[in-house]
């Protein structure tokens, strides 16, 4: 009976101080590069995403660094590093238990896109499953819809980035981006926006900053809240319109997670 009570008290104990450590372990912050949300100039971390995120930690007195990896990278140290922030990240229905989220910051619409020139004339998914190579950036909300939904002539790469030189190098004919960077990345990757041509929307997803799930609770009501507060006071707006002139609050646009 002695020992059973014994060996109860030292698994509670274990239990405290891994708990104890989790909380102590330090806020990681990662982003990837995905103008004009969030990106790297000079060498350090900007974007709207990155000025929200900024203004946050100003509000609760952190001071957490931020990393602009690429996106797998940050992804995966989200899933499994505690208190660790990711962002932005779309919240799908497949990530929903994944992680613990704060937002929304954006909202975007996902589609397939291709060169005017190629004369490409896909207007469904059902066409593009039956397409030869589609670009996508590895591991993006896009990539994992269309694996989920059968797609297997996907050619998954670094980054957006990446998918438009594809493009621009006639490497691949089609790929899946989103309306919010779509003509930041064609001026980047020296293709006129006229150029590409719309075949059709695919999702439209907010995007978030995702949490680890054992990043502690009080933490991600601080930062919902303190972001809740920047929309009230017209921060957030600010910083909007500063990046995305145009484009509509994501609050004012409800939408299910994952809308068709």
């Amino acid at each position: 009976m002695l020992y059973t009570c014994v060996r109860g008290l030292l698994s509670l104990l274990l239990v405290s101080l891994l708990c104890v450590s989790v909380q102590a372990q330090p806020l990681r912050l990662y982003t990837e590069e995905y103008p004009p949300i969030n990106f790297s100039e000079n060498g350090k971390p900007t974007g709207l995403a990155t000025e929200v995120v900024q203004a946050i930690m100003l509000r609760t007195g952190q001071n957490a660094p931020i990393n602009v990896v690429p996106w797998a990278r940050g992804y995966q140290q989200a899933l499994t590093r505690p208190n660790t922030g990711l962002f932005v990240t779309m919240r799908t229905r497949e990530r929903e238990e994944l992680f613990k989220w704060v937002g929304p910051l954006t909202r975007s619409v996902a589609s397939f896109y291709a060169l005017r020139s190629s004369f490409l004339s896909i207007k469904s998914l059902e066409e593009a499953r039956e397409y030869g190579e589609i670009a996508v950036p590895r591991d993006w909300y896009s990539h994992q819809r269309l694996q989920a939904l059968g797609f297997t002539n996907l050619t998954p790469v670094t980054g957006p980035a990446q998918v438009v030189s594809m493009l621009k190098r006639g490497r691949i004919k089609l790929m899946v981006l989103d309306n919010l960077t779509l003509s930041t990345l064609l001026a980047q990757g020296d293709i006129k926006v006229d150029e590409v041509q719309l075949l059709f929307e695919f999702v439209h997803s907010d995007s978030y900053i995702a949490f680890s799930p054992d990043t502690d609770d009080a933490l991600i009501a601080r930062w919902q809240r303190e972001l809740d507060d920047m929309k009230s006071d017209g921060s957030f707006a600010a910083i909007h319109q500063k990046w995305l002139p145009g484009e509509p609050l994501p609050e004012l646009l409800p939408a299910p997670v994952d809308a068709p």
